[in-house]
Parts: structure tokens; sequence; C-alpha cells
């Protein structure tokens, strides 16, 4: 498919794509729309043949061949691992005689991260890769083309060529140039102030937190945090997402932007969290343990990770999807979004109708949390 002398295409995988041209596509401060982390995912088999995720990636070229503009996407055969539900969509397509699957995702497989999901030089090529989705759709007969955890920035774009918008809430915490941990609960209230110590101090009972990254995460740590990770996966979704190989992958190609908070007890592993670094924030993406310690989940996903991030003087943590529990701990609620283009007229209306409420719900319960932030006022 070309447009005015740029050709538009459906790839099949990272893997034929040049890395210096698809990362110069995008800023470097999101590590999950990076080839590394995209590519890592394809190698280790976490996406590809018999995982439901296709690597279908979206590209625009010039005439020289150059990469104008790209988007992570993926044929689906199923709604896992996305994190933006559709689930009753999917039941309502099959119940008037469709098939829901497969559809095509432009996403970063398994990461409820906000980022920008159309990679390009300008606005012109980046509304290219959205006829490019569309088109996809409709030669292919599929039911739908979706965008999940996009950049707000992004929205006006997929606004503008009149696809669908859903709105969630995840909740981030915002340094406020705190000079340390006690900075931070020094804005909240006393009573707050006093759970967030207790728990902090229960937490680490008997135990010995390592905190590594770069060339200090041996061997044994991927192990240890592989093992968590997978008691967590089966538990949460059955089968974990991630290959083992990902872990070694993300060790070899990563391991710069990525922090490891491990608990040990009498020198044994029994809990870890994964945590990613961006150029303003942290991002904790997996975490598990193999003894239910009273707040270690809190230490290690939140607290710690508010530590990080001032120590670094970045400018967030985002602590992954849903998580209402995460409010009392200093991280407020904010608006994350996707968008949604459904071809079929009446699929469409009946989908709309149904996020013009969700969206009323949302917004009540957007006002409801911001009014219960634990931070003193005045």
């Amino acid at each position: 498919m070309t447009d005015m002398g740029r050709t538009i295409a459906l790839e099949t995988g990272l893997s034929a794509l040049d890395p210096q041209q698809w990362d110069a596509l995008h800023d470097g401060g999101n590590p999950f729309v990076s080839h590394a982390f995209l590519h890592l995912l394809e190698q280790s088999g976490s996406v590809g043949e018999g995982t439901g995720w296709q690597p279908a990636p979206l590209t625009v070229r010039g005439a020289d061949g150059a990469l104008l503009a790209a988007a992570p996407a993926y044929l689906k055969s199923h709604s896992q691992g996305e994190y933006v539900f559709d689930h009753g969509w999917a039941d309502a397509w099959h119940r008037a005689g469709g098939s829901y699957y497969p559809k095509l995702q432009i996403a970063s497989p398994f990461t409820p991260v906000p980022g920008p999901r159309l990679l390009a030089v300008d606005d012109e090529a980046a509304l290219l890769l959205i006829r490019a989705a569309e088109a996809v759709v409709q030669q292919n007969e599929l039911s739908s083309a979706h965008a999940t955890f996009v950049e707000a920035g992004q929205i006006p774009l997929f606004e503008q060529a009149g696809w669908l918008i859903r709105r969630d809430i995840q909740f981030h915490f915002h340094n406020q140039g705190y000079g340390s941990f006690e900075d931070f609960l020094g804005g909240l209230t006393s009573q707050k102030r006093k759970q967030l110590r207790k728990e902090r101090a229960r937490a680490l009972e008997g135990l010995r937190i390592e905190e590594v990254t770069g060339a200090h995460i041996r061997p044994d740590h991927w192990d240890a945090m592989w093992a968590f990770y997978q008691d967590t996966g089966a538990r949460k979704w059955g089968t974990p997402y991630l290959t083992r190989a990902a872990f070694d992958l993300m060790g070899a190609v990563m391991a710069d932007q990525i922090i490891l908070m491990l608990a040990y007890q009498d020198d044994q592993p029994v809990a870890g969290a994964m945590h990613f670094l961006g150029s303003d924030a942290l991002y904790g993406r997996y975490w598990g343990c193999v003894m239910d310690i009273p707040y270690l989940h809190f230490e290690l996903c939140y607290y710690r990770a508010i530590d990080v991030a001032i120590a670094r003087g970045l400018t967030r943590v985002e602590a992954g999807a849903q998580g209402g529990h995460k409010l009392a701990r200093g991280y407020a609620p904010m608006a994350t979004w996707s968008a949604h283009y459904l071809p079929n007229p009446s699929f469409r209306a009946a989908v709309a109708e149904f996020l013009a409420h969700e969206s009323r719900a949302e917004e009540a319960e957007m006002q409801y949390l911001s009014g219960h932030l634990p931070f003193r006022h005045g």
C-alpha cells in the first residue's frame, strides 16, 4: 500500500526491522516500546506461534526505504495479557454470529504501561499508521482493532480518525521534589504517616533486602525472580505470559534499565519485585513471593519504588494496573486511555453506548478517589 510516495506495510516481526531506525521514532523514555524489549519477547517465544500474540508491526517507509513510522501490533486470538477488558464485547459479537478473533492489537504485550503507540516522525505519518490498522481490519474482515495504554498526547490522533475512546484508572506516585522518604511522609496525614512507618517496619522484620541493577544482577537473582514470577503468574493467569528465556534476554540486553528488589530470610530468597527505569519514571512490573509476609508487597513494590524515584530524581512511579490499595500509600489516581476501531456500524453503536455509561462511572470514581488521598490539606 502506498500513499504520496510512502509505503505502508504489515510486517512479520521486529527481527526484520532495523533497531536504530525503530528507536529513532521515539524519545527512549519508555522502555516498553523499545526495539530491544519488543524483540526479546519474540526471541524468547513469549509472543509468536502458540501464544495468541502473532507479531504484525505496522510500518510507514519513505521513498528511500527508511522508517518514518511504526506501531507494535499483533494479531490476537484471545484477549489475555491486555489489561483493557473486552471479553463482553467478544461475547456479544459471537452471540451475533461473528468471529471476534483474530483482532488487531496495537500494544506492548503484557505491559499495562501508558506510552506512545504510534512511533512516528510527525502526525501525518502517525495518521497513516491508523489508516494502515483500519485497512488490515477491512481487508482481512477482522472484527476490530485496538490500541491500548495510549499516552494521552496521542489520543487526539485516534479521535481525529474516528476511533472510540475508552478511559480507565491507574495509581501513580508523583515526586514533589522530595529529598527523602521522610519528606514524602511529612506530607501525609498523621494517621497515614504512622500507618506507613508501621508497615515498613513490619515488612522488614527478620529479612534482608538486596537491591541490584545492571551488571550486579547475577544468575541466581534471575532464578529467584523467575520463581516468583511463575508463582504470581500461575495464580493470576493460569500460565505465566513470559518465558524463562525472556528473563535471560532482559538481563542480556536491558539490565541497566532494570532494578530487582529481593527479600531474603536466612539467605533464602522469599520475595522479589522487578522495576524498569525510564527517562523520568520508574515502572513497577513483576512481583512474587514464596512466603506470605505482611506488608512485604507494599515495601518492595511501592515504598522502595518511592525511595528509588526520590534518589534518582524521577518524576513518578507507575506501579501497574488496578489496585485501589495504592491510594492510601500515596499513589494518586490517573486516567489511562485506549482507542478502538469497530467497522460494523451496529456493533460500534452498541460499544459506543457502553463506553458512554462506563465513562460517566469512571469520572465519578476518579472524583471520589481524588477526594480520599492521604495527604494533609493546607
